[in-house]
C-alpha cells in the first residue's frame, strides 16, 4: 500500500469540508473538486488545491468517475475519500480507483457489493447468525410467488426492491387483495430507480424504532462497535434528526447490538467506517435492516459521545495503520443530538428551496458544533441535495442536550431562503419527542401536527415583522456616494432585520 500524503475529496458541501479538515489534522494535503456551480464554495477555498471537474449536473461532475480519477492523477493524490452520497457506495468506483493505483478510503468493493445487494446481504447475515426480518432471501419472479411468500410470513408485509434503498420500490401490503397492484407498482418503480425490477417480501414490523450501530474495522483484524444512534424521526425514509445514545437501548441491549454489528461487518470482510442498521420492535426484538458501507450524515453524534474522530480513523485505516479506538463495548458519555438544516419548506410538503444565503449567523457556545457547507453569498440550487448544514449539540444528559439544541436553533439565523429550522424547533417542544416516545411512524402519528398548515398562521406575525424591516431597510439605505464608511452591502440585512428574524422565531415557535 502506498504512503498517503495527499487525498482527493470526491464530494462537495459540508462533508467535503469535514474531510478536508480531518486531512489537515492528520498532516495530509487535501485536494477539492468542484462543479461550475460550486466554484466559490467553502470546501473549494479550504483545500490546498482545487480542480474543476465539469458542469453543475452531478452526472457530469461529481458522478463522473473518469474526471475524478484524472483530477487525482493530475494533482499527485494517492487516495480518494468519497464522503457520503454520490459514488461512496458504488463498487465500480472503488474498483476503478484500484485499477488506477489509487487508494479508496472505504471498504473493499466486495463488501460494497455484498451489502448493496439486499438479498445477498440478508443471506450473508442469516449465515452469520445475525437476526433478519422474516421474509424471502431469493428474488420473486412474479406476483404469484409474492403471494405465496406473503402468506408464509403473514400479513402485513413489505415488498422491497432487491437493488433498492431510500424507500424506492417499496410498498406496504396489509391484505392479500392489495398485493397484485402493489407488486406491479413496486417493480415498475424499482426498474426506473435501479434498472432492476426484482423484489422480495419482508414481514412488516409494526411501529419499530430505527436504530443503527457505528462500526470501525481495520486491516489488522480488529472490528469495533461504537454504540447506537436513534434515527426514528424520518419522513419518506429520510432521517430528519438523530441522537446518541437511544433512550430505548439498555446497556445489555447495547452489548448485544454491538456483538451482532461486529459479526455482520466481519462476515463481509469489512474495513473502514460503516453502519449496521436495525429495526427495534416494541417487544425488544431487533432485526438487521441493511448496512451503509460509508460514513453516515449523522456520524457527529457518535463522535461527541465516544470522543473519536471517525474521519481521521478512516484515513489511518486506509493507510494500513491500526485504528486508535479500543475494543470491547464502549460506554457513551452524555447525549448528542443532530438536526439536519435543509433548504426545504416543511409546511409545503418539504418542497426544496433555492436562493442565495444573504446572511448567516450560526450559533456558538458550549457543546455546540456547526458542520456547514454554506456561508454568506452561497447559491443554493436544485442540482444537489438540500442539506445545508448540520447542527449538533452535546450535553451531560438528554435534557441538557435538548435545552441546548433549542437555544442553538433560536440563535441560528439564515436569511435568503426557507429552511427546516422552524420545524426542528417545533419538534423539540413536542411532548412525545421530549419523552423519547418515538418510532418510524412518528411524523405520521403524533408528530403530524408539527406539519399542520396552521403553523403558517403562527409564523405570520413574525414573518410580517421581518418583511417590514426588510422594506424599511430598502427605503432607508444610504447611497454609496454619501457615505462609503456607513453604507452596508446591498445584499446584507441590517442588524435590525436579523434581530427581527430572531424575534420572529421566538414568537412564532412559542407553544
Amino acid at each position: 500500500m502506498p504512503d498517503i500524503t495527499r487525498v482527493l475529496v470526491a464530494n462537495r458541501g459540508e462533508i467535503a469540508l469535514r474531510v478536508i479538515r480531518a486531512c489537515h489534522e492528520e498532516g495530509l494535503e487535501a485536494v477539492a473538486v468542484y462543479s461550475e456551480a460550486d466554484r466559490l464554495a467553502p470546501h473549494v477555498r479550504a483545500a490546498d488545491r482545487a480542480v474543476a471537474i465539469g458542469p453543475a449536473p452531478a452526472l457530469d461532475s461529481y458522478l463522473n468517475i473518469g474526471a475524478l480519477i484524472a483530477a487525482a492523477r493530475a494533482t499527485g493524490c494517492e487516495a480518494v475519500h468519497p464522503g457520503y452520497g454520490f459514488l461512496s457506495e458504488r463498487a465500480p468506483f472503488a474498483e476503478a480507483l484500484d485499477r488506477a493505483g489509487l487508494v479508496f478510503i472505504g471498504p473493499p468493493a466486495t463488501a460494497i457489493r455484498a451489502m448493496g445487494d439486499k438479498l445477498e446481504a440478508r443471506r450473508r447475515m442469516q449465515a452469520a447468525g445475525v437476526p433478519i426480518v422474516p421474509g424471502s432471501t431469493q428474488p420473486l419472479g412474479d406476483a404469484i410467488r409474492a403471494r405465496h411468500e406473503a402468506s408464509r410470513v403473514g400479513y402485513p408485509v413489505l415488498l422491497k426492491a432487491a437493488a433498492g434503498g431510500g424507500g424506492k420500490g417499496m410498498r406496504l401490503v396489509r391484505e392479500e387483495r392489495e398485493l397484485d397492484a402493489a407488486y406491479e407498482s413496486a417493480a415498475s418503480e424499482a426498474q426506473k430507480a435501479f434498472g432492476a425490477p426484482e423484489l422480495y417480501v419482508e414481514k412488516y414490523v409494526e411501529r419499530p424504532r430505527h436504530i443503527e450501530v457505528q462500526v470501525l474495522a481495520d486491516s489488522h483484524g480488529r472490528v469495533v462497535a461504537l454504540g447506537e444512534r436513534e434515527c426514528s424521526v424520518q419522513r419518506r425514509y429520510q432521517k430528519l434528526i438523530e441522537e446518541a445514545p437511544s433512550v430505548a437501548v439498555t446497556p445489555a441491549l447495547r452489548r448485544r447490538l454491538s456483538e451482532v454489528a461486529t459479526a455482520a461487518a466481519g462476515a463481509v470482510g469489512y474495513t473502514g467506517a460503516g453502519t449496521i442498521e436495525f429495526l427495534l420492535a416494541p417487544t425488544g426484538a431487533f432485526y438487521f435492516l441493511e448496512m451503509n458501507t460509508r460514513l453516515q450524515v449523522e456520524h457527529p453524534v457518535t463522535e461527541l459521545v465516544y470522543g473519536v474522530d471517525l474521519v481521521r480513523e478512516q484515513l489511518r485505516i486506509a493507510a494500513g495503520r491500526p485504528m486508535r479506538v479500543h475494543g470491547g463495548t464502549l460506554n457513551p458519555r452524555g447525549h448528542a443530538i443532530e438536526c439536519r438544516i435543509t433548504a426545504e419548506d416543511p409546511l409545503a410538503n418539504f418542497l426544496p428551496a433555492t436562493g442565495t444565503v444573504r446572511y448567516l449567523s450560526p450559533p456558538s457556545g458550549p457543546g455546540i458544533r456547526w458542520d456547514a457547507g454554506i456561508d454568506e453569498g452561497s447559491e443554493v440550487t436544485l442540482h444537489y441535495d438540500s442539506l445545508l448544514a448540520k447542527l449538533i449539540v452535546w450535553g451531560e444528559t438528554r435534557e441538557v442536550a435538548l435545552a441546548r439544541m433549542r437555544r442553538a436553533l433560536r440563535e441560528l439565523v439564515i436569511v435568503g431562503l426557507p429552511t427546516s429550522q422552524a420545524f426542528h424547533l417545533r419538534m423539540l417542544d413536542d411532548p412525545a419527542f421530549v419523552r423519547g416516545d418515538l418510532d418510524v411512524t412518528y411524523l405520521e402519528g403524533v408528530g403530524a401536527a408539527l406539519l399542520d398548515p396552521g403553523l403558517r398562521a403562527d409564523l405570520a406575525r413574525p414573518l410580517a415583522i421581518v418583511a417590514a424591516l426588510l422594506a424599511e431597510q430598502q427605503r432607508s439605505r444610504v447611497p454609496p456616494q454619501e457615505s462609503i464608511e456607513t453604507a452596508r452591502p446591498p445584499d446584507r440585512p441590517s442588524a435590525w432585520v436579523v434581530e427581527g428574524l430572531r424575534e420572529g422565531l421566538r414568537e412564532g415557535l412559542r407553544p
